[in-house]
C-alpha cells in the first residue's frame, strides 16, 4: 500500500474515531462511577441501608436515593422531558431492594440519554452541560462518601476490590 495513501486513511480512522471525545469519554466515566455505584448497594447488607457514619449525616439508603434522584433529574434534562414519575417516589424508599431497583433503573435512563447525545449536544447550552457533567462529577462524590459507610461496615469498596483482583490476576 502507498504510504501517503496509508496515512490518509490512518488519519482518517483517528478523526472518526475521536468525533465525539467529549461524550466518548464521559460515557467511559459514567460507565465506572454506575459500576461502582450499583456494586456498592449491591453488596451493602440489607440492615445497613439504615446505617449513618454520625447522627448529622444522611443514611447509606439516602446516600444511593440522593443519586437516584439526581441522575433521573439530570438525564430528564438530557432527554428534553420531565423526570419520570419514578423520580416522585424515590425519596421515600429505604428497603435495600427497592432503593438498589430504583439506582439500576435511574442508571439504565441516563444510559438511554447518553447514547442520544454528541459533543455538540452535551454544550448546547448551560443546562445541558452541567447536567452532562453533573451526572459523572456528582455521582463520584456520592461514591467517595458511601466508600466510609461501606468500609465502617466490613465491605470493601468496589473499586478497591476490582483494583485487588486486577493485581492478582497479574501475579
Amino acid at each position: 500500500m502507498d504510504k501517503k495513501l496509508f496515512l490518509g486513511a490512518l488519519v482518517l480512522c483517528g478523526t472518526l474515531h475521536a468525533q465525539n471525545p467529549l461524550t466518548t469519554s464521559t460515557q467511559r466515566y459514567f460507565n465506572s462511577v454506575r459500576r461502582n455505584l450499583e456494586a456498592s448497594a449491591d453488596a451493602m447488607p440489607a440492615d445497613k441501608f439504615s446505617y449513618k457514619l454520625t447522627a448529622g449525616q444522611m443514611s447509606f439508603a439516602e446516600w444511593i436515593n440522593h443519586s437516584t434522584q439526581r441522575n433521573f433529574a439530570d438525564c430528564a434534562i438530557l432527554k428534553g422531558e420531565s423526570a419520570p414519575a419514578a423520580a416522585q417516589q424515590v425519596a421515600t424508599l429505604k428497603d435495600k431492594a427497592e432503593v438498589t431497583q430504583a439506582l439500576k433503573d435511574s442508571f439504565a435512563y441516563c444510559e438511554g440519554a447518553l447514547k442520544a447525545m454528541d459533543d455538540q449536544k452535551a454544550i448546547a447550552s448551560p443546562e445541558v452541560a452541567n447536567a452532562f457533567l453533573h451526572i459523572v462529577v456528582h455521582n463520584n462524590e456520592i461514591y467517595g462518601n458511601i466508600v466510609g459507610y461501606l468500609r465502617s461496615s466490613g465491605v470493601v469498596p468496589p473499586s478497591t476490590a476490582a483494583r485487588a483482583s486486577q493485581k492478582g490476576k497479574k501475579n
